[in-house]
């Protein structure tokens, strides 16, 4: 059959073309081009394998037959239910009701058992740290960190430093009712703004500051640490002690450590006298049911040293 040869002006490979039906090859690899040109290159007619193509029309064949069966379309008052009446909430809810069943013995244990009595008992305790670890996982892990590792403002709760303290009955208290939650029995402590309300200017703010820093690192004071230490004296010392020991009972963090919630520089420091910091936690008891609340004390009992 008579083929007549186009070469492109500047690569100089070229597709043969019928000269009966018109039809091109790309000389390179033998395959038939579609016509399509842009920019003088031509587009190959590979058409998709056959498999390819009964598996795609399969796959649409199966999302009707699916739509048909199962729920599927939002119709703005719900959604179609499908023929067969499949809903994946009853399914959830009866796994967890089934669950509950088989947990049923421990939950009631836990209930009636007072958090030292859990620890004391090692079927109560696994039992407890457990749950704890996933109700963690769910509800604290976001603010707290993946195994209470904690972050900038937010407590690390996988040490012996607590700022409402470390018993489990505390923890316990601080869970169900938060800080500064808005409920009666939440912990609340709050700071004054020595800066935004004008109680100190700059100059004795950093100064204070100097001095806050030498608490937990004593090699850090500078000569001049005598102002510093006089206005820490009279407006810091009655909640966060003489010597920067803190007071559980007021919430109030300790200094004599290396341990800082919002940053131990002396920018993150200056920060805090001025504006003061107000963090929230909310209170769990208004979320959670008992003995997920008595899983998490435990929980975050044993990743805080087990402090008695």
């Amino acid at each position: 059959m008579p083929t007549k040869i186009e070469k492109d002006a500047v690569s100089g490979v070229g597709s043969t073309r019928d000269a009966v039906s018109g039809a091109t090859k790309d000389a390179v690899t033998g395959v038939g081009t579609t016509g399509h040109e842009w920019d003088g290159i031509e587009e190959l007619n590979n058409p998709l394998p056959k498999w390819w193509l009964y598996v795609f029309y399969a796959t649409i064949v199966w999302s009707i037959g699916y739509w048909v069966l199962y729920p599927a379309w939002p119709t703005g008052s719900g959604y179609t239910a499908g023929l067969l009446g499949y809903d994946q909430r009853q399914v959830l809810a009866g796994d967890v009701a089934a669950a509950r069943e088989a947990q049923a013995g421990l939950r009631a244990r836990i209930q009636e058992a007072s958090l030292d009595e859990i620890e004391g008992d090692a079927d109560l305790l696994n039992f407890a740290i457990t749950g704890g670890r996933f109700a963690f996982a769910e509800n604290c892990a976001g603010c707290h960190g993946a195994g209470g590792a904690g972050a900038e403002g937010y407590p690390a709760l996988a040490d012996d430093d607590w700022l409402w303290g470390g018993t489990v009955d505390d923890i316990a208290l601080t869970i169900a009712h938060g800080i500064r939650s808005g409920t009666d029995e939440a912990r609340f402590s709050q700071m004054p703004r020595f800066g935004a309300d004008g109680i100190l200017d700059r100059a004795q703010i950093s100064a204070v500051a100097d001095h806050v820093l030498s608490l937990s690192a004593p090699s850090a004071a500078t000569g001049g640490d005598a102002p510093g230490a006089a206005i820490y004296a009279e407006n810091c010392a009655a909640c966060h002690g003489d010597a920067g020991e803190g007071s559980r009972e007021m919430g109030a963090p300790r200094f004599d450590d290396l341990i800082w919630l919002y940053g131990g520089d002396k920018a993150a420091v200056v920060e805090s006298i001025s504006n003061a910091r107000f963090g929230v936690m909310p209170a769990w008891a208004q979320r959670l049911d008992p003995v997920t609340i008595k899983q998490l004390s435990v929980y975050v009992h044993t990743l805080g040293g087990g402090e008695r």
